[in-house]
C-alpha cells in the first residue's frame, strides 16, 4: 500500500486558444469530456470575451475531430446550432485531418503546461487549477476556470429529431467531414 494508484478525482482539461490575440483559456472539468462539456466551455468563453469581439459576426472553431466534437456527433452539432442562434454568430467548424495535431497550436499549450507542472505533486483539484494559472503562453497567463458540473456520457439526438439540425448545417461540398458552417436564425 505504498503507492496510491487509485485517483481520488478525475479531471478533464479543455482549452480554447484565441489565435488572433494569443490568449489561452483553460477549463478543468471534474466529470466527463462530452459534447455538452465542450459547448459549455465555448459558451462560458464567449460570455467572458464577447465584449472584446463585439463586431464579430463569425466564430471559426478549429477542432481535432475527436469523438466528442466530431462532425457526426449529434449532441455536439445540436448544441452548436443553439449556440449560433443564441449569440447571432455564424459558427464555422474546421476540423484537422487525423494525425495532424502538430499543426494545432493548442497542443503546444498542453506541452507547455505539462513542462510547467513537471514533478509537481498534483494531489488536489486546487493544486491543479492554481498551477495551471501560473503557466505562461506567449508571456501571458491563461484564464483558468473550474467546471464542477456532472456530464452524462452517450447523450445523442434521435435520427428523426436530428434531421432539423442537419438541415441547418452547410457542409463543404468537397470536404463535408472537415468544414461545417452554421448560420444563426432569429430566436
Amino acid at each position: 500500500m505504498d503507492h496510491d494508484t487509485q485517483p481520488k478525482k478525475k479531471l478533464v482539461p479543455y482549452g480554447i486558444l484565441n489565435v488572433t490575440a494569443g490568449l489561452l483559456s483553460i477549463f478543468i472539468g471534474t466529470s466527463n469530456e462530452t459534447s455538452d462539456f465542450i459547448v459549455d466551455c465555448l459558451e462560458q468563453w464567449w460570455e467572458a470575451n464577447k465584449t472584446a469581439h463585439s463586431t464579430a459576426r463569425q466564430l471559426v472553431v478549429n477542432l481535432d475531430n475527436g469523438p466528442e466534437n466530431s462532425g457526426a456527433r449529434t449532441q455536439f452539432l445540436y448544441r452548436l446550432v443553439k449556440f449560433a442562434d443564441a449569440t447571432g454568430l455564424e459558427v464555422k467548424l474546421v476540423y484537422y485531418p487525423p494525425y495532424h495535431s502538430k499543426y494545432k497550436l493548442i497542443e503546444r499549450c498542453w506541452g507547455i503546461l505539462e513542462n510547467h507542472w513537471n514533478g509537481t505533486l498534483l494531489n488536489s483539484v486546487h493544486t491543479v487549477v492554481e498551477w495551471a494559472r501560473t503557466m505562461t503562453w506567449n508571456g501571458t497567463r491563461p484564464v483558468v476556470s473550474l467546471i464542477e458540473k456532472t456530464y452524462d456520457t452517450g447523450v445523442r439526438i434521435a435520427k428523426a429529431a436530428f434531421q432539423a439540425v442537419e438541415s441547418r448545417l452547410q457542409r463543404d461540398p468537397i470536404f463535408p467531414k472537415y468544414e461545417i458552417l452554421i448560420q444563426p436564425q432569429a430566436i
